[in-house]
């Protein structure tokens, strides 16, 4: 019988409700459990395709092209699992799909309400989706987890709070719990932690009809005993049943946190699940990245020149990939941030202070990202940047719009035309190197773009990409994108020895370049960083990374091994946690 987990939150949002969940299920896929998870968003977008950076973070994308909220993107990493676009549901998909019930006639003569039309068709899709298989075995997930966006009792979250009200019946208690995850504020003031906020939020809960079994407290220091005792007294849980998570270096602690203080136990008896309680590998992998992420020396900088550089979750998974990177070779990241409509000379005029801060930013860091992004602010600015990486031999990864940034730079500089441009930016261009897709559709902006899971096929032997990807044939890697570099103009740019080594299986899509003669100068059409894992980085990133600590000549000539002390990430190609680097053992540091 599938086991449902259900965590939802109180008093804020943004608590780290999406962390939670993905730790839950890294401790029970830990214990050899086949876990999946559901992101349920009350919102009446049908998808995260359109939203702007600044509402909900970065869009994720999945393999079958699902434009999805970041929280899936946690799940996966975490996991090491591949959701499809049914996992993140949305008020707006269970009315779409309602509605077109209801104009086929299946209803016929009913009044459709929210309650029982709307909170059955909530039902339906959980169970149905929680079967379907997310690892690579293909096996019937056991445990699924569904984290519900928002806070509890906003007025949009009632359909689906009263659906699990009902689910909880429908599936018998022992195969239902609910997480409550609340917020321990500290005023600075006094300095103690107060428990109101989650007994308030607690008590709406129940008055929905949902009776927390875990309640996992946030809050910036550990829980006092006493607090837990009044947190226990007053929102009718045993004292173990409230669990603090509090503020901890690295979100890789996380999982860790829960097991210490016996959650894993309590899953057992409350869902009666037949857990062993041997050692368990998967979590010593946890543990030793979190002590390595914790005892890093060396430093390696990173300028992200993008235009939502003024909220991290932008590029969540882009930062994600850079650590996981970072983490492969034992340095510590520091990641600048550079707006880069900042760098451009208007800029100059306007804000002087901002334009050189932003060129000393720049200069003075490791290696250079120019990430994916749409519209032609900044644009300019992220062109000069890749500028001076491409003169100054700075290690250089361009992602989607940054590739196509780099073939326009390369034009305007190289080739000598002065106006080659996109014809997302200037469509009268007389050399438009970047041009829009056949399949792209101007009129609907909603999920018109080339979208997941895509083959690039490598055109030479020779390229580093290629090397870093492990010598394979061809690689498959998410794509998000609208416009493409124009295949009658690539004959020139391979000339100066900007070549377009990946291309996609049809032979017209250019999807990664390489320049000649300079350290790391890589762009790719598609997202490599959807697809990152902790363990497994990225290689365009992995790439970056070795590049800007100066090792990727020693990497590349050793046969694409690190040294001894660096290495644990070849080691756990398989997502099963038995086999999982049984034979791990992360050298300490020693003082070489």
């Amino acid at each position: 019988m599938m086991k449902y987990i259900l965590v939802t939150g109180g008093v804020i949002s943004g608590i780290g409700k999406g962390i939670i969940a993905s730790s839950v299920g890294t401790i029970l896929k830990s214990c050899g459990l086949h876990v999946t998870a559901i992101k349920i968003d009350p919102y009446i977008n049908i998808d995260a395709g359109t939203f702007s950076p600044y509402e909900h973070g970065e869009v994720f994308v999945l393999d079958d092209g699902g434009e999805v909220d970041l929280d899936l993107g946690n799940y996966e990493r975490f996991l090491d699992i591949r959701l499809t676009r049914d996992n993140n549901l949305t008020t707006g998909k269970i009315y779409q799909s309602v509605i077109n019930k209801e104009r086929r006639g299946d209803y016929l003569g009913k009044t459709v309400q929210v309650v029982p039309h709307i909170t059955d068709a909530i039902q339906e899709w959980v169970v149905k989706q929680a079967k379907v298989p997310v690892d690579d075995d293909d096996v019937e997930p056991q445990v699924c987890v569904i984290e519900l966006g928002g806070t509890v009792g906003d007025i949009e979250s009632m359909p689906f709070i009263e659906a699990f009200r009902q689910f909880q019946f429908k599936v018998k208690r022992e195969n239902f719990c609910n997480i409550h995850v609340s917020l321990i504020p500290q005023p600075s003031a006094t300095g103690e932690q107060k428990t109101k906020p989650t007994q308030n939020s607690v008590r709406e809960l129940r008055g929905l009809g949902l009776s927390p079994d875990l309640i996992m407290c946030r809050c910036s220091t550990a829980l006092e005993n006493s607090v837990k005792e009044k947190i226990s007294m007053f929102c009718h849980v045993e004292p173990e049943q409230v669990i603090c998570v509090h503020d901890v270096s690295s979100i890789y602690r996380v999982p860790l946190l829960l097991e210490n203080q016996g959650v894993v136990g309590y899953f057992s008896k409350r869902l009666n699940m037949p857990i062993e309680t041997r050692p368990r590998r998967m979590l010593t992998k946890w543990k030793e990245m979190s002590d390595r992420s914790d005892r890093l020396l060396e430093h390696c900088s990173i300028a992200l020149v993008g235009k939502y550089t003024k909220f991290s979750d932008s590029y969540a998974s882009v930062i994600k990939a850079l650590e996981h990177s970072a983490l492969a070779i034992s340095h510590k990241l520091e990641v600048k941030y550079i707006d880069s409509a900042n760098l451009e000379p208007s800029t100059l005029q306007e804000e002087p202070v901002k334009y050189h801060e932003a060129w000393q930013k720049l200069c003075s860091a490791d290696g250079i990202l120019v990430p994916g992004g749409f519209g032609v602010r900044g644009t300019e600015g992220k062109i000069h940047a890749i500028n001076w990486a491409r003169k100054q031999k700075k290690p250089f990864l361009g992602v989607c719009l940054g590739m196509q940034l780099a073939v326009c730079e390369f034009a305007r500089n190289v080739l000598g035309w002065e106006d080659a441009n996109s014809t997302e930016f200037h469509p009268e261009s007389k050399h438009p190197v970047v041009i829009d897709m056949p399949e792209h559709n101007p009129g609907q902006m909603g999920g018109t773009m080339r979208l997941g899971k895509r083959r690039t096929i490598f055109k030479t032997t020779n390229s580093v990409i290629r090397r870093l990807y492990g010598d394979a044939e061809y690689v498959d890697e998410r794509h998000r994108h609208r416009f493409e570099v124009n295949p009658e103009l690539t004959s020139h740019f391979e000339e100066k020895g900007f070549r377009f080594v990946g291309q996609d299986v049809e032979g017209e899509r250019m999807e990664v370049i390489e320049l000649d003669d300079h350290p790391y100068f890589v762009g790719v059409q598609y997202h490599p960083e959807f697809t990152s894992r902790p363990i497994k980085p990225s290689p365009p990133y992995f790439g970056l990374l070795l590049a800007a600590a100066g090792k990727i000549q020693s990497y590349l000539q050793k046969g694409c091994r690190l040294s001894p002390r660096d290495t644990y990430s070849d080691r756990s190609s398989s997502s099963s946690p038995d086999s999982e680097i049984s034979e791990l053992k992360l050298p300490s540091i020693s003082s070489e």
